[in-house]
């Protein structure tokens, strides 16, 4: 049984994510945004208490807030750390975003793990998949957990609301395929967990998003 924990970091109002298998307390860093390190030691913090062996860091997409905490969450607990191939350039060029933001941050560590719809990750006995979603970024993936019908959605999917596509590599149509060939065919039963703002479910997006229902 995968549990998980939402942290809201950063100037940005960023989620993010720790998720574990509560028998094996095998863990995953999803996109962690800790800005500072009273942040960072929340995180900490969590973990340890928790005893949680973090197995993986995770990053839906490389936009600046979901990318923050990557050096800390590699250097305190060494987990396998993946990407999207296609957002590389946005890891690269971290800091340009940053001070685009006029916002001062170190260089990301890089990784040559990457994120792919064949990999077949899991914590303990609960299989991870990862879905391609692009349109908010050229890479982005959404991370499924399908035993425990639970979705982490980045950027791509919110409650009533969808990713921005104004952003450099974004795609409005892209973005909207994305949603309706890879999430809306995920049970409606099945809980998102967004980027930003309140988790929802599948069936509601699918009733309620105005993106959807206008």
């Amino acid at each position: 049984m995968i549990e998980v924990k939402t942290f809201t970091f950063n100037p940005f109002s960023e989620n993010t994510f720790v998720a574990w298998e509560k028998e094996s307390r095998q863990a995953a860093v999803i996109d962690p945004g800790c800005f500072s390190s009273k942040e960072e030691d929340e995180l900490k913090n969590f973990i340890l208490l928790k005893q949680l062996s973090v197995e993986y860091l995770l990053n839906t997409h490389c936009h600046l807030d979901h990318i923050f905490g990557n050096n800390f969450v590699l250097k305190k607990f060494q987990p396998q750390y993946f990407i999207p191939e296609l957002d590389r350039p946005l890891l690269e060029n971290a800091l340009t975003q940053a001070r685009l933001f006029g916002i001062e941050m170190a260089k990301v560590q890089p990784t040559e793990n990457f994120l792919s719809e064949e990999i077949a990750l899991s914590l303990g006995a609960d299989g991870i998949r990862f879905l391609f979603t692009p349109g908010h970024t050229p890479g982005e993936f959404c991370i499924y957990f399908p035993e425990n019908s639970i979705c982490f959605t980045g950027d791509v999917l919110f409650q009533n609301s969808i990713g921005r596509t104004d952003l450099m590599g974004g795609n409005f149509k892209t973005l909207m395929d994305s949603i309706q060939e890879k999430l809306f065919t995920l049970p409606d039963e099945t809980l998102i967990y967004p980027g930003h703002g309140d988790a929802s479910t599948i069936e509601d997006e699918k009733r309620n998003n105005p993106f959807f229902n206008s």
